[in-house]
């Protein structure tokens, strides 16, 4: 479930925007004017931004969204009690090195999007997309991106960021926990704010588009 992901800018002469996606492999929003394509063999796009802004310096960019990102940090650990068992990074590994293709058809077809919740209703399309963009990328790629995506601690990086950040995450994600990610973040960010979609996917830019696109939107054009 690691693997490429989808980052998002819109240029001006003087500074920059970035709109952070989430993890995974595979582009969601309909942004077409905002968004380029960013890939990335071992880390999502969100939890890179945060990693280069941080790291890197903000004097070029205006402002920053993370999208049902992983950061602060996915693992379970003593001071991370909230996160996910190893157990669950090590199926990943197991299902891409054993049956990838079938792997990369069940998460789309269930948990990613919420096609698991009663009364959803399931796009063969979106469904499809995601398993042709996953299959795209490199098989190792995929396997060895499972330690950064849930090992990398990004609390420290969080701290450092001083720009105006929108952290959007839905509170039925069932990939990135919402509970452990996007109010953490939120709390971590000195000048972040959090948006709590009930109800979405950890997909909702694809399930939910018309109202991320739209909250993105007024976060850029607001001073």
């Amino acid at each position: 479930m690691t693997g490429a992901a989808t980052g998002a800018r819109a240029r001006s002469a003087q500074a920059t925007t970035w709109t952070i996606t989430p993890t995974t492999c595979w582009r969601w929003s309909n942004i077409s004017t905002l968004m380029a394509p960013s890939t990335s063999a071992t880390r999502p796009a969100g939890a890179r931004w945060c990693a280069r802004l941080a790291r890197h310096g903000q004097a070029r960019a205006l402002k920053a969204v993370l999208i049902a990102a992983v950061p602060p940090l996915m693992l379970q650990t003593p001071d991370n009690p909230g996160g996910l068992p190893r157990e669950v990074f090590d199926d990943f590994q197991h299902q891409v090195a054993t049956n990838r293709a079938q792997f990369y058809r069940d998460v789309p077809a269930g948990p990613f999007h919420g096609y698991n919740r009663p009364g959803a209703t399931p796009s063969e399309g979106i469904i499809g997309n995601w398993w042709r963009q996953g299959m795209m990328g490199a098989a190792l790629a995929h396997y060895d991106g499972v330690v950064p995506f849930s090992q990398t601690d990004f609390r420290a990086d969080l701290k450092k960021i001083t720009l105006p950040v929108l952290v959007q995450h839905g509170d039925d994600d069932q990939i990135v926990p919402h509970a452990n990610a996007g109010p953490l973040s939120a709390a971590l960010l000195p000048n972040g704010t959090l948006k709590t979609y009930p109800g979405f996917p950890h997909g909702m830019p694809t399930t939910h588009a018309d109202v991320i696109n739209a909250d993105i939107l007024a976060f850029i054009e607001r001073c």
